[in-house]
């Protein structure tokens, strides 16, 4: 079964986003925001996803993830979806042999700045960049399903 192990930290110095380049954008959102289980719709740039996540531990989750015609996305989007959208551009940045997720989110969620890396296991060891503020992988508050939940209750 496909899964993902990741970790997530705040970032404490915003400062050197202003250099990145390439950002993709992402607009995502959810047609499940059950607490073990989500299913999201994403469009990423010019393609276009469905990904069904359940969670295994706090830092893994089995995932699948299927490419989708655009237009049938940006349809569900609309549609279906529970609003509002998150809305962000991502980066990727290389830093002491990873790769890291900088998602600099828009609309709703403006302010928020998220970096995410992607490990092999739950053990891996980082050697955390300057720039990394607060881990907050354990922190729901923190997942973009649970910021949209957050958004719905208000």
């Amino acid at each position: 079964m496909p899964t993902e192990t990741e970790r997530k930290f705040l970032i404490k110095d915003t400062s050197f986003t202003r250099s990145l380049k390439n950002g993709i954008p992402i607009v995502q959102g959810y047609i499940t925001l059950d607490e073990d289980r989500t299913v999201r719709v994403r469009t990423k740039g010019k393609k276009a996803y469905i990904t069904i996540k359940a969670k295994r531990t706090q830092m893994t989750r089995t995932e699948f993830e299927f490419e989708i015609p655009y237009s049938q996305a940006v349809e569900m989007l609309d549609n279906i979806c529970l609003k509002p959208l998150i809305h962000k551009t991502r980066y990727v940045y290389h830093c002491n042999g990873l790769n890291w997720e900088i998602d600099i989110f828009k609309k709703e969620f403006a302010g928020i700045v998220i970096a995410e890396v992607e490990l092999p296991d739950e053990n891996t060891p980082i050697n955390a960049p300057d720039w990394l503020g607060k881990e907050v992988t354990y922190d729901p508050a923190y997942y973009n399903a649970e910021m949209v939940k957050r958004h719905l209750e208000k």
